[in-house]
């Protein structure tokens, strides 16, 4: 194992656009455990799973490949220029989400993985796996330093990356160095934070964060249902201040217009049938693949930026407060209060959460 056989590894990744590679110790991630258990002690995950399921596994790669020796790792980026913004009522889709960018990288790492075994050696691919920290084995390999925001920085590039990994049993040549801090006195990304969510660096509330927030099932905190703005899906904002990712950007050449998924109608999606909002958004994280939630979040966004005076919308409104699901009745009660549309909403209901949301829009 060399580093010309690391090259030949690199070499199979090209065609598939990922742009940053390196080699870590299949060493248990002290650092990341140490990180994690910091988190779960002080009630920052806000019940998130991932990663924080089951520390002792996803910070040991020994865990997903016994005899582990090295984990190639790989980083594809994802920025893309922005489509124009639609005409109609839409809600806004995080950059990671446009299109389904761990397709390819799935695809580079099983290439690497199947050379691997054809070598004789026990290689698995983990791309947007809970079963190891890839942040942290980026890191040991030498590709970004950890910003602020939590996020992988990449020298020269930023943080648009989607990351994946081979966790193999050939003792390839692992990095040495790491990179140094490149944030500096720099806490753009703290102040640009909508809900207060990045506590200190590196240290994120999980619970504020409105990526989680619009992904974990359950009812939106009332707190935070006027940060979530426009967003239907992911937040961008601790990203999109940061000066290494602003102006150092790793573009990817741009998609077919059709595939870039950068917002999406609220209307449409509230009015769909569950298998049609399976159909079209499902490669999304949806707790339990439940269309639920994405309709709880388009409820907030329709509360945030309809238009009250739209036929269209008033009718969504009705439709939802006499839903048979309270949670979505819970939320659309709110949204018609946001929207000033008062006397569509009922007097009571019978369940407890719609009446709370009853009483405090009253």
């Amino acid at each position: 194992m060399d580093d010309a056989y690391v090259a030949e590894l690199v070499q199979l990744t090209g065609p598939f656009g990922i742009s940053h590679t390196g080699v870590a110790s299949a060493a248990v991630l002290t650092r990341a455990r140490e990180a994690i258990d910091h988190r779960l002690s002080n009630d920052l995950t806000d019940g998130m799973q991932f990663t924080f399921r089951n520390p002792a596994r996803s910070t040991d790669p020994g865990r997903a490949v016994a005899g582990a020796q090295s984990v190639f790792v790989a980083a594809r980026p994802y920025l893309l220029d922005e489509p124009e913004r639609p005409a109609d009522l839409s809600g806004r889709i995080a950059r990671y989400a446009w299109v389904d960018h761990y397709a390819p990288l799935r695809e580079a790492l099983w290439g690497v993985a199947k050379r691997l075994r054809a070598d004789g050696f026990a290689a698995v691919p983990f791309v947007d796996d809970n079963s190891i920290v890839d942040r942290e084995v980026a890191y040991q390999a030498g590709i970004g330093w950890f910003g602020k925001n939590a996020n992988l920085l990449l020298p020269g590039s930023g943080s648009w990356f989607v990351l994946g990994c081979v966790v193999t049993t050939a003792a390839l040549p692992v990095n040495e160095v790491v990179v140094p801090d490149g944030c500096a006195a720099c806490r753009r990304c703290l102040d640009a934070c909508p809900t207060g969510a990045i506590l200190q660096a590196g240290v994120i509330d999980a619970g504020r964060c409105l990526a989680w927030v619009l992904q974990k099932p359950g009812v939106i905190p009332l707190a935070l249902r006027t940060a979530v703005a426009d967003r239907l899906y992911g937040c961008d904002d601790c990203q999109d201040v940061c000066p290494p990712t602003v102006r150092f950007g790793h573009r990817t050449p741009a998609p077919p217009v059709e595939s870039v998924t950068a917002w999406l109608p609220i209307l449409a999606l509230l009015k769909a049938g569950d298998s049609e909002v399976i159909a079209q958004w499902g490669r999304w994280y949806l707790a339990d693949r439940d269309p639920r939630w994405i309709r709880r979040n388009a409820l907030v966004v329709l509360g945030n930026v309809g238009d009250s005076q739209d036929t269209a919308v008033q009718e969504v409104v009705r439709d939802y407060l006499a839903h048979d699901d309270p949670m979505l009745r819970a939320h659309a009660v709110w949204a018609a209060r946001r929207l000033g549309l008062d006397h569509l909403m009922p007097t009571t209901d019978p369940h407890p959460d719609v009446q709370l949301e009853l009483r405090a829009a009253l």
